[in-house]
């Protein structure tokens, strides 16, 4: 069973799939199942391998689907003892179990194949995160003229939500030409659960792209979701500057950091 458990993982993985693996990481007493049991659970609630069956595997199947949901792992314990007194189970024994979400490759969406748009991927293939770009333009949006992209779309902006799947998992950056490209491309994008959306562009330029989508509809909550001017306050210049104070905030914001200097300024 473990064997298929891993492959399983790896198959996961290989796909960019969100499961979790829940692990018995103790027993005692009389369990279902002993330690190093595996089980890995779905974000539909579907299974692979079993914790022991039962109300308790019930439960550990909703606590799996939450640690998805919230990115974080866990460890739950249960005695198998009193169901009257809320224990899943009349065996006698405890477990203890860990729960581990296994997330995908967090995905970089990249609107724009300029200069900016090209620095921007490559730093963030070096950082790990699975790239692909989009432009309209058919010639800035090939492997010549950004090889650090895995995946490429050349669309109009608006298309993309349609043939591209975006998840909790993927961060985007446009490094458009203008506010007549973003208008009518950001609705469908800020509609999906993105973790992040950045436009590039000075102060004024994002004032009017949101006076322009509030006058389609676009409400200020909404609105609420996007960083721009994008990035942290670098003072950065050339494109590869630019790319670092993008990447930077989205780091910031993955982490959990604040963006401060970890020493004061003497």
């Amino acid at each position: 069973m473990e064997e298929t458990i891993f492959g399983k993982i790896a198959e996961i993985e290989g796909n960019n799939q969100t499961a979790a693996l829940c692990t018995v990481v103790r027993s005692r007493g009389s369990t279902p199942r002993g330690s190093a049991s595996k089980m890995i659970v779905f974000p539909n609630g579907e299974i692979q391998g079993t914790v022991g069956g039962g109300e308790m595997e019930n439960r550990v199947i909703t606590e799996a689907i939450e640690a998805i949901h919230q990115n974080e792992s866990k460890y739950i314990e249960y005695s198998m003892v009193d169901p009257e007194r809320g224990d899943p189970g009349v065996c006698g024994g405890q477990v203890e179990i860990f729960i581990e979400p296994i997330n995908p490759r967090p995905l970089l969406l990249v609107i724009g194949g300029g200069h900016v748009g090209r620095a921007v991927s490559r730093l963030g293939s070096w950082l790990g995160f699975r790239v692909v770009m989009s432009d309209d333009r058919i010639d800035y949006c090939n492997p010549e003229n950004n090889p650090y992209a895995e995946e490429f779309y050349p669309v109009l902006m608006e298309e993309l939500p349609g043939q591209l799947e975006i998840t909790p998992w993927t961060y985007i950056v446009l490094t458009t030409r203008g506010v007549d490209i973003d208008v009518p491309g950001l609705p469908g994008l800020l509609q999906s659960k993105a973790a992040y959306f950045g436009v590039i562009g000075s102060k004024r330029r994002w004032a009017t792209t949101r006076e322009k989508l509030r006058e389609i509809g676009i409400n200020d909550r909404v609105l609420a979701k996007v960083y721009s001017p994008v990035g942290l306050d670098i003072h950065a210049e050339i494109p590869e500057e630019i790319a670092v104070s993008i990447m930077a905030e989205i780091i910031m914001l993955r982490r959990g950091g604040d963006g401060k200097p970890m020493v004061a300024p003497s």
